[in-house]
């Protein structure tokens, strides 16, 4: 006869309050935690946790798993790196609300803004709704191996009630924001975890129009504030070029004392030029000193981006002599590269022939350009760079980097860390990652398909602040506690994100010892054959979610308990 439906036994808990850890036996019953203690009775099923750590579920704030979920059920890469929820439709992307004549409008957008290409949204959308409590309907329908909830994402709305003005970014007129207002209103009302939006330059669609909310002006998003405040739920998330000249944390103040709701933005540092982040941590300090509640976000190491030739963007990718053979099959394109006159012709054009194409420019920034290695290294030295690399060996970082780019049998893959790497490492984002009002997110798990593969960040936190970096390492309760009850708290999640009696059981056994990150993998299967980078990890001895192990030793169960959340959660009864 059993007690319980599981039992964890005998592992190392951090209960994600940042509490000391403790050895204690975790039991489950019914899809929440019934007790944690020692001796605790048999369970139906048991596993081993000595020498383990046991956390919570990881709550992932920053995803874009919105065309995902309409086809998959597995949310890959995030579940295979202890994520137990995740959040999605930020930075104002989505889709829905959204008529049939705009599904290629929000296609096209979110193919430029997250880079997952047009022919594997046109494939993979069933688009079987119009409003946002449509999608919300068929999503609840749905199971998945973790629980996801989403915003109403700004632009979607706008194109919704604006038609081609709200797309092509004309202001908003009264009648135009009451009704985004109330539509805001039906969605939250539905479930929506509240609102996205995006104020960024960089954010464009594929055509290279900007983000339709890029000139929102401060009345519609003031307005938007407070519709939340009149629903009393919800959370106003945004991406503002607070990095920028004469910008700071302001705005977003105004904007969350409006809301009286929890506001949560992007920020981090650049590579070079003037560090602002200081400044922006006093103006979170300031404002949650006074009830204002902002959080930053923060991606745990460099935001970085893979190039390469099987990829989307490499160091050439916009010049003649490469696009005349992008469209090849690989081996034919990389037979056509490897030819000496067409190696001197792209080393001899002009790096950017677009001057707008800010992308264009990054992918030569040979200073910030390493070859990652595996296991991937994320925090080298400017010796260790392509630049240092081509100085050691006296050629042009150009020339090396073309010359490695189509070295083997699928080219090889640079990795670029284009922010977040001032000074040459992670000091700047251990202090940011540090702050009581900043949360660890970013790794846009879904998006950037084939550019940017750092939806293994908590991986990387644990591993690299929690235990690896010579100095200025991170306590790991409080890594841990960041990753699942922080993150969880400022999305109105209650219930979870902890271990104790009543609450989910969303539940990580880790041997922190073997945690480790593998070097990223192109796969092809996204609808259509569609590209995508995976990073896989080794470590994870379970993931729970709803007591239910999804993974186990990195291994799907075939187990899909995840469920649709719908808005904000209280806490639970504790048993």
């Amino acid at each position: 006869m059993s007690d319980y439906d599981l039992v964890i036994r005998g592992g190392t808990v951090l209960d994600g309050s940042g509490g000391e850890q403790r050895q204690a036996d975790v039991a489950v019953n019914g899809g929440v935690i019934a007790a944690l203690g020692s001796g605790l009775g048999p369970g139906r099923e048991e596993i081993d946790a000595r020498g383990m750590l046991v956390t919570p579920g990881f709550v992932d704030v920053h995803t874009h798993y919105d065309g995902h979920v309409t086809w998959e059920n597995r949310l890959k890469p995030s579940s295979c790196h202890g994520v137990t929820t995740a959040i999605m439709g930020n930075c104002g992307v989505g889709f829905a609300p959204c008529r049939t004549q705009d599904h290629d409008t929000l296609i096209r957008l979110m193919d430029g803004v997250e880079d997952i290409p047009f022919p594997v949204l046109a494939e993979g959308l069933p688009w079987t709704w119009e409003s946002f409590p449509e999608y919300l309907n068929v999503l609840a329908e749905r199971d998945y191996d973790m629980d996801v909830g989403g915003y109403l994402p700004h632009a979607a709305l706008r194109v919704y009630v604006m038609g081609a003005r709200g797309a092509r970014r004309e202001p908003a007129t009264a009648e135009d924001i009451e009704r985004m207002c109330a539509l805001l209103e039906e969605a939250l009302d539905a479930g929506a975890m509240g609102i996205g939006t995006s104020r960024t330059l960089f954010h464009r669609a594929s055509d290279g129009s900007p983000i339709p909310t890029l000139d929102a002006t401060n009345e519609e998003l003031l307005a938007l504030a407070r519709t939340l405040r009149k629903a009393g739920k919800g959370v106003f998330q945004i991406v503002e070029d607070v990095h920028l000249p004469g910008k700071d944390v302001s705005v977003l103040r105004q904007l969350a004392e409006a809301s009286g709701r929890p506001l949560t933005f992007s920020m981090g540092t650049g590579n070079s030029g003037p560090q602002i982040w200081p400044q922006l941590l006093q103006g979170l300090e300031e404002a949650n000193a006074a009830g204002v509640t902002i959080k930053g976000q923060v991606m745990p190491r460099a935001i970085g981006m893979m190039l390469g030739v099987e990829l989307t963007l490499n160091p050439f990718y916009t010049t003649a002599g490469y696009r005349e053979v992008a469209g090849l099959p690989l081996p034919e394109r990389l037979a056509k590269l490897r030819d000496p006159a067409r190696r001197a012709r792209i080393l001899g054009e002009p790096t950017d022939p677009d001057p707008t194409l800010v992308l264009g420019r990054m992918v030569r920034d040979f200073d910030y350009m390493f070859l990652l290695g595996d296991p991937p290294d994320y925090e080298q030295p400017w010796e260790q760079s392509i630049a240092g690399l081509a100085q050691a060996q006296g050629v042009s970082a150009a020339e090396l980097a073309y010359d490695l780019m189509v070295e083997g049998e699928r080219g090889t893959v640079l990795y670029l860390a284009m922010a977040n790497y001032a000074d040459g490492k992670l000091d700047a984002v251990g202090e940011i990652l540090r702050h009581p009002d900043v949360l660890p997110g970013l790794g846009d798990g879904g998006a950037h398909s084939s550019t940017i593969c750092d939806g293994s960040y908590s991986t990387f936190a644990l591993t690299h602040w929690g235990r690896d970096r010579p100095a200025g390492r991170i306590p790991v309760a409080d890594l841990v506690h960041r990753l699942s009850r922080a993150t969880a708290l400022t999305m109105g999640l209650e219930d979870r994100g902890l271990l104790a009696p009543g609450f989910k059981a969303d539940i990580n056994v880790i041997d922190f010892d073997r945690l480790a990150l593998h070097a990223p993998e192109i796969t092809y299967d996204l609808p259509g054959g569609g590209r995508r980078l995976v990073q896989r990890a080794e470590g994870y001895v379970a993931t729970l979610v709803n007591g239910v192990p999804v993974y186990r030793h990195g291994e799907a169960t075939g187990a899909l308990p995840g469920q649709l959340i719908r808005g904000q959660q209280g806490a639970p009864h504790r048993l």
